[in-house]
């Protein structure tokens, strides 16, 4: 399995294999869309499950129960706030967690007192605390205001790095991607969205970004003098860079996935703990999408971005009229050509080479026109020389 994992990895990158990522990518766009458009619905009928740190409001911790069974706490609740339903939670096997609307201390103590009852144990095991509205919305303006300056930051540096302002823009755009998806699942769920979460949400930022960067810096390798030849488009090169990085993004996520499953495991059945929990569960959801993302949508987006600049235009427009034995000293330079015909030329042709050479086995680009014969200078045979150079 090992091996033949690899010697797949092997042809991708020699080219003897390949997958049509960009050739496809509008199937691609369309299975994100779909799912993105349903995880949207069923989000809006379900609603958000904010937890107590963005909401405000009291909880209490019922530590060392016997049993952890939810109606006796729902029935405390309910005789001292008979129209809140409280948020009632088992972390670990002993421990249980309600979280309710906010209550003033004497309210807090009677609550307090009633679990402890409920459940069996002495008052000191049953811990209470407060957290007003205040304190959670100013969480959430800083998390807002954090996510806006991380983003700004990471696409000037981008566009720096790449010296193209399209790179960044399509690096947000599969970012953005990552995080519908991840923000939809828990939505869809009804998990409940905490600071833990959160942090979550940006570590999945950073991952996501980090592998699209890898793929782009392929990219730029593989396009660096793409004006000097005629043979490859620069859709067929980021195709091909893609291809290159499959099996390498594939790899590292599986080496982070295996990190982070573990401590979902041992955070959400073992130990109980809240946020190991919402961190990894993020983290889960968010490597899966942003391993996708990297690989079969950012080349996308970069393609449909730069395909009407003019360089990259007029460079399609060369290379298919090589291939079909024009003289291409005669045509014309990378300014002078129309942008939206090149465009037009390089997407038929990417359909007429899908269709014509298959999934599996398909070249990255396609082979260069066949070049004229060598005319060779015309030889006298040996007696005519003898017989011109006067004889021996």
């Amino acid at each position: 399995m090992t091996a033949t994992f690899a010697r797949f990895g092997n042809q991708l990158h020699d080219g003897r294999r390949t997958v049509p990522i960009v050739t496809r990518r509008r199937t691609w766009y369309l299975f994100s869309l779909v799912l993105i458009v349903l995880l949207a619905v069923f989000s809006v009928v379900r609603g958000p499950n904010f937890g107590i740190e963005f909401t405000g409001g009291s909880e209490f911790q019922v530590a060392g129960v016997a049993d952890t069974e939810q109606s006796s706490a729902r029935e405390v609740i309910r005789d001292h706030l008979p129209e809140n339903e409280p948020k009632i939670t088992v972390l670990g096997q002993d421990t249980m967690r309600v979280q309710t609307e906010h209550l003033d201390s004497g309210e807090t103590a009677a609550v307090a007192a009633d679990l402890a009852a409920a459940y069996g144990v002495s008052t000191d095991a049953v811990s209470s605390s407060f957290i007003g509205p205040v304190w959670s919305g100013d969480v959430t303006q800083k998390m807002l205001r954090g996510v806006i300056v991380f983003l700004a930051l990471v696409a000037g540096m981008m566009a720096l790095y790449f010296r193209n302002l399209k790179s960044s823009l399509a690096a947000m755009g599969a970012l953005l991607h990552d995080m519908l998806v991840t923000v939809g699942v828990y939505l869809v769920v009804g998990l409940e969205i905490t600071p833990g979460t959160v942090i979550g949400f940006l570590t999945v930022m950073g991952y996501s970004l980090y592998d699209t960067i890898v793929v782009f810096d392929k990219v730029r390798e593989n396009t660096a003098g793409l004006a000097r030849q005629t043979r490859t488009t620069y859709a067929e090169q980021v195709q091909r860079a893609a291809n290159q990085t499959l099996v390498r993004s594939i790899n590292t996520s599986v080496v982070a996935l295996l990190p982070v499953g573990a401590i979902l495991f041992i955070g959400a059945f073992l130990l109980g703990a809240g946020t190991l929990k919402d961190i990894s569960l993020a983290l889960f959801i968010g490597i899966i999408a942003g391993t996708y993302s990297s690989v079969f949508l950012a080349p996308g987006f970069l393609v449909d971005l730069r395909r009407r600049d003019p360089e990259i235009a007029a460079h399609t427009e060369n290379v298919l009229r090589a291939r079909h034995g024009e003289d291409t000293e005669q045509l014309a330079p990378a300014d002078a050509l129309g942008t939206a015909d090149a465009a037009d030329v390089e997407g038929e042709a990417g359909d007429d080479r899908e269709g014509a050479t298959g999934t599996d086995s398909a070249e990255p680009a396609g082979p260069p026109a066949a070049a004229p014969p060598r005319r060779q200078p015309r030889r006298t045979t040996r007696r005519r020389r003898t017989s011109e150079g006067g004889g021996r």
